[in-house]
C-alpha cells in the first residue's frame, strides 16, 4: 500500500492547510551485492540513527529540506467550509481544518485523533518537532521532518516528510484512520469522505510483522545499504519483496537471499551472524508494512558498481544514494 505525503498546495481561494522479471541471471555473482566495504560498522550506525531519533526523528536530509522551506512558507489552517467529511454519519466540526488534493485528504492530526476517539490525549515537543498522540489502546508518535509514523510499533511509510508549523502537523486521514483502524471511504453521490471507526488501534507491531521475515530483511538492507539514506534503504528491501512476489523466484525472504550468484552478503552464514542497524530494521518494517518507494516501483535488481549484468541487461530506474535500480 503506498503512502504519499503532499507538497505544499498554493491557491487562490484557500489558504494553505497547515503544518507519498525475468530468470534469474547467473553470469554475475556480484549482481545485487553491494561491497562489505561500502557498508558501514552497524554499531556505529545504530548509535547515530538512535541520536537521531532523540534530536527528532529526521534524517539529515529531512531536516535540510524542512530548514530550507521553513522561512519561505505561510501555512494556515483553513475550515471545512464545504462540511464534506463525516465520522459515523455525523459531520466534522467546520474547525477541523482539510484540503482535498488530487483526490486525497489531508487533515490537522490533533482534531482529527479527537474525532476517532474523544479521550484522545496530544502532546507537543516544539523543541524535539515530535507530536504523539495516546489513547487507551494507542501510541502513535509522529516527527516533522520524518518520513514515516510509528504506531504501537508498526511504521508506516508517508513518501514526503511531515510538515508542521505552530505544532500542528498534518497527515493524510487514511494514515490517521489505518493508525486508529477506522476506514476511509469517498462518497460520490455526496461528494463527501466518510470516516468509519473500527477497534480503536492499528494492530500492534509484535503481532503484525513475522520476525523471520523481519530478520532476514533488516540484515540484508543492513549489509548492502546500511550507510545509505532511509529511501536507498527501502529500495532495496523492496527489491527483496519484488523477488518473493514474482513467480520467477523463491516465495520467502531467506530463499531469495540464499540463490546462487545472488547476494554475495548471504554467503557463509555471514548474514545470519550481523546485527542490523536500527535505521535498516525501521526500514525493514515500513517495507513489511506496504512501504514501497515510487521511483524505485517494480525493480528486481540493483548494484554499486559498473559494468554489472544488470546495467547491461535492464533498464536503470533510479539512483538512489550509491545503488542503480533497474527492471
Amino acid at each position: 500500500m503506498k503512502r504519499k505525503l503532499f507538497s505544499v498546495l498554493l491557491s487562490a481561494f484557500a489558504l494553505l492547510l497547515l503544518m507519498g522479471a525475468g530468470p534469474v541471471p547467473e553470469q554475475d555473482a556480484a549482481m545485487l551485492a553491494e561491497e562489505e566495504s561500502t557498508a558501514l560498522n552497524g554499531a556505529v550506525l545504530e548509535t547515530e540513527t538512535q541520536s537521531l531519533i532523540k534530536a527528532g526523528g529526521a534524517e539529515p536530509s529531512a531536516a535540510d529540506e524542512l530548514a530550507k522551506t521553513a522561512n519561505t512558507q505561510t501555512l494556515t489552517l483553513t475550515e471545512d467550509r464545504d462540511n464534506k467529511l463525516f465520522f459515523d454519519g455525523v459531520a466534522a466540526p467546520k474547525t477541523l481544518g482539510k484540503i482535498q488534493r488530487n483526490g486525497v485528504t489531508y487533515v490537522d492530526l490533533g482534531p482529527t485523533a479527537k474525532q476517532l476517539d474523544p479521550k484522545a490525549q496530544l502532546t507537543w515537543d516544539k523543541k524535539a518537532g515530535r507530536s504523539v498522540v495516546t489513547t487507551d489502546k494507542l501510541s502513535l508518535t509522529v516527527y516533522v521532518g520524518q518520513y514515516y509514523v510509528e504506531a504501537n510499533g508498526r511504521y508506516l511509510y508517508l513518501g514526503e516528510p511531515v510538515k508542521a508549523v505552530d505544532g500542528h502537523i498534518v497527515l493524510p486521514l487514511t494514515v490517521i484512520a489505518e493508525c486508529f483502524d477506522a476506514t476511509v471511504t469517498w462518497d460520490n453521490a455526496t461528494k463527501s469522505v466518510r470516516v468509519t471507526r473500527g477497534s480503536g488501534a492499528i494492530k500492534p507491531g509484535s503481532q503484525f510483522y513475522n520476525q523471520n521475515d523481519l530478520f532476514w530483511l533488516s540484515r540484508v538492507i543492513t549489509a548492502e545499504s546500511g550507510n545509505q539514506p532511509l529511501k536507498g534503504k527501502m529500495a532495496v528491501g523492496n527489491v527483496v519483496m519484488n523477488r518473493v512476489a514474482s513467480p520467477v523466484y523463491p516465495n520467502t525472504i531467506q530463499s531469495v537471499l540464499a540463490q546462487k550468484n545472488q547476494f554475495s552478503t548471504y554467503k557463509g552464514g555471514r548474514l545470519a551472524n550481523r546485527t542490523p542497524n536500527a535505521a535498516s530494521v525501521i526500514a525493514a518494517k515500513l517495507v513489511l508494512d506496504g512501504g514501497v518507494v515510487e521511483e524505485t516501483e517494480g525493480a528486481l535488481y540493483f548494484d554499486s558498481s559498473r559494468g554489472s549484468w544488470a546495467s547491461r541487461n535492464k533498464t536503470c530506474i533510479a539512483t538512489i544514494g550509491g545503488h542503480k535500480f533497474y527492471r
